[in-house]
């Protein structure tokens, strides 16, 4: 394969390249982000009560509790089925960044001290530390951005191969989230169910696609390689 000739690059080039990605965020920030947070705070702060729409002193009481409720038992077996995470993660599909500012909503932390002792004791009653670990994975491996989501339509040029490909990344990151979870909760005594039993059953599959023996094809393009190289 032939290769481009590789060189230091410019002052101009890294300052032209800052500025570029630096806008973007800055765009994306000023749009998506503002307008993904500002829905989070009016659904929050409003519902219904007694047949009528307007403020709500709790949250729990709100739109958006109630939209959060309805998709929460989704997340149950991954171990965070409460419906702020479950807000969160479908926020964070329109951009990585609304999970926190979601989290800076709905847990109000708009004020905290330099030891993030407020942050620490919302957040430790609505997580453990595998559930949260769980919860930073999906976010990580589900789909990415309303942005990125874009190029991968306009680079597929396909809907159906499009959406395949952002199922496929919801899936994968909803497989291993619910394994973690599991199995964790299995190990340290935490209990043995259903979902376990599904845990177990993926990671057996997992395992097969790992090891297992390579197709004859497969091999024989291979060895073509080896002898190429």
């Amino acid at each position: 394969m032939e290769l481009p000739a590789y060189h230091w690059p410019t002052v101009g080039s890294v300052l032209r390249s800052m500025w570029e990605r630096g806008w973007s965020f800055i765009k994306k920030a000023g749009t998506i982000i503002l307008l993904s947070t500002i829905f989070v705070w009016f659904t929050s702060g409003f519902g219904f009560v007694d047949g009528a729409f307007g403020m709500v002193e709790s949250m729990d009481q709100s739109i958006l509790a109630a939209i959060g409720n309805g998709i929460a038992w989704l997340f149950t077996p991954l171990g965070w089925g409460n419906w702020q995470s479950a807000v969160a993660a479908i926020t964070g599909l329109i951009a990585k960044e609304n999970v926190v500012g979601t989290f800076g909503i709905l847990y109000g932390f708009a004020e905290v001290a330099e030891d993030g002792m407020e942050i620490w004791a919302s957040l430790a009653a609505s997580f453990t530390g595998v559930s949260a670990f769980s919860f930073l994975v999906f976010n990580l491996l589900c789909a990415p951005c309303f942005a990125a989501m874009g190029a991968i339509r306009r680079e597929m040029n396909n809907p159906r191969w499009f959406w395949f490909a952002i199922g496929y990344q919801c899936g994968l990151a909803y497989v291993v989230s619910l394994c973690i979870y599991q199995l964790w909760m299995l190990f340290t005594g935490g209990g043995f169910g259903f979902w376990t039993i599904v845990a177990l059953l993926l990671l057996a599959g997992f395992l097969y696609l790992l090891f297992r023996k390579q197709p004859a094809f497969g091999r024989k393009i291979g060895r073509s390689i080896k002898q190429a190289a």
